[in-house]
């Protein structure tokens, strides 16, 4: 199989297998999937979801944000790891938001990478889940899966991306991203995949190994 057909054969078969892709990110706007992203950096989905309810009750809006002292934002989002660095990227982003774009969050990932913070990891989540752009959001599941698949070889995040835009159909490649962000939780572990229960395992170069190691 080409790499194109086995990108083909990977949509579908995660499709089938997980109907619902959703970001595992609690959000209601745009701003707070954006915060929420910069706050899942070295962290889990889960952990963030117990902050930021505090964390959006206490700041509504970007205006809020950009007002914080940074001391109380720390106290709050302290269990997502990095929290200095993240409290002064949410203030730091949330002010320039109102500055340079009117106070919404921008709709392009090239706007959105000159945020602080902001990688293209996060600026692809904003576009695809947002503002319904093509985007491909190369988190570590992702990069891992789609190596094993044999679609690309390297764990470059930027390189992943470029590659998976070519194989992937536009309008597929935001949702398939979340749903190897599933399979990576519930079938294709890091470091003890589950090869017998899954369902690429007939096109995924790595799942010729019987015992479920790639």
């Amino acid at each position: 199989m080409t790499k194109k057909q086995i990108a083909d054969s990977a949509v579908a078969a995660l499709k089938k297998e997980y109907p619902d892709s959703l970001c595992s990110l609690d959000y209601t706007n745009p701003l707070e999937l954006l915060i929420a992203t910069r706050l899942s950096a070295q962290c889990t989905d889960a952990r963030v979801n117990l902050v930021t309810p505090e964390l959006f009750e206490k700041y509504p809006d970007v205006h809020a944000f950009a007002k914080a002292k940074q001391e109380d934002v720390e106290r709050i989002i302290h269990s997502c790891g990095f929290y200095r660095m993240k409290a002064a990227d949410i203030i730091g982003m949330c002010g320039q938001i109102i500055d340079r774009f009117g106070g919404e969050v921008p709709s392009t990932i090239e706007e959105l990478v000159t945020l602080p913070g902001v990688g293209r990891k996060t600026a692809n989540l904003v576009v695809g889940d947002i503002y319904g752009k093509p985007a491909v959001v190369t988190d570590t599941h992702v990069i891992r899966i789609t190596n094993l698949l044999g679609l690309v070889n390297t764990k470059n995040p930027e390189k992943v991306e470029t590659e998976l835009r070519k194989l992937l159909d536009p309008a597929e490649s935001n949702n398939f991203c979340h749903r190897c962000v599933l399979h990576g939780r519930a079938v294709c572990v890091a470091r003890r995949p589950d090869c017998a229960s899954c369902c690429m395992a007939g096109f995924c170069k790595s799942s010729k190994n019987k015992d479920g190691n790639p």
